[in-house]
């Protein structure tokens, strides 16, 4: 079901303000931006590496993501136009991840082509056909991609590697952007039907679960990766919270719109 005249006219307000800021305040790039000149100093770190596989191959599901968000969006050009900026974006984050290994020797070119060619025989599909449960879960999902990223950016410091360190800084500001976006549609919803974006995000919470990671080859071999940090109760007060506090809402808020049970206290 489309999306009500004024709704449509305020995501596209909102997507002005959201590229106007990323134009003035967030660009950056991957060749320019990222210090390449301190790549002697980057350590053979075998974890480090994989989690920047990882993450490069979560973001090769970009075709997929991007057919998925733009289906549900015919007729609302404000929020089709921020997804084809938000998929720019994405592959830029793929692209710094991939020049990172490959820059410093710890992937060739040969077996970053063999697990992109993995990655793309598979098929990411959405996990939800209602738009504004996508945006819900596009919400959410930024922000654990964020929360992913500093953790990684931490461990990374911490092994003195300040290529991968500010590679992740760049991506994890580009992701606390996009959540913001989806934070201030997700406002927009409430203000036009509360009871029914209430009830959309009381049902994504519940069922919520990371795009690409078990479509990924080795799954096994990057479970570390996926979960580092995020048991249910980080999911919750590293996302859930701040997403819906961002909102001014709080857990109360969705508990009469959840079977009895399924919204964590």
């Amino acid at each position: 079901m489309m999306a009500s005249r004024s709704l449509r006219e305020g995501f596209h307000r909102e997507f002005m303000t959201f590229f106007e800021r990323a134009e003035r305040t967030r660009r950056w790039s991957v060749f320019d931006d990222v210090p390449w000149e301190r790549l002697a100093e980057v350590p053979r770190a075998t974890d480090l590496a994989l989690a920047a596989e990882t993450f490069c191959g979560i973001e090769m599901f970009l075709p997929d993501y991007l057919q998925a968000h733009l289906s549900l969006l015919v007729g609302d050009y404000g929020q089709a136009w921020f997804s084809a900026h938000w998929g720019h974006e994405e592959a830029r984050h793929a692209l710094a991840l991939r020049e990172y290994l490959l820059r410093s020797g710890q992937r060739s070119e040969a077996r970053m082509q063999d697990f992109a060619d993995a990655v793309m025989a598979r098929r990411w599909r959405p996990p939800y056909e209602v738009p504004r449960q996508m945006v819900v879960y596009s919400a959410f999902q930024e922000m654990t991609t964020f929360v992913s990223y500093h953790h990684q950016r931490r461990l990374a410091q911490q092994a003195n590697d300040p290529v991968l360190a500010e590679i992740y800084r760049l991506i994890g500001r580009d992701e606390m952007a996009h959540c913001r976006f989806y934070q201030r549609i997700l406002a927009l919803h409430l203000d036009e039907d509360r009871t029914g974006t209430l009830t959309d995000l009381a049902h994504v919470v519940r069922t919520f679960r990371m795009p690409a990671h078990e479509l990924l080859p080795s799954p096994r071999e990057r479970e570390t990766v996926r979960t580092a940090g995020f048991g249910r109760g980080a999911f919750i007060t590293e996302v859930v919270l701040p997403v819906l506090n961002g909102l001014g809402l709080t857990r109360h808020d969705l508990y009469r719109h959840a079977p009895v049970g399924t919204v964590e206290r």
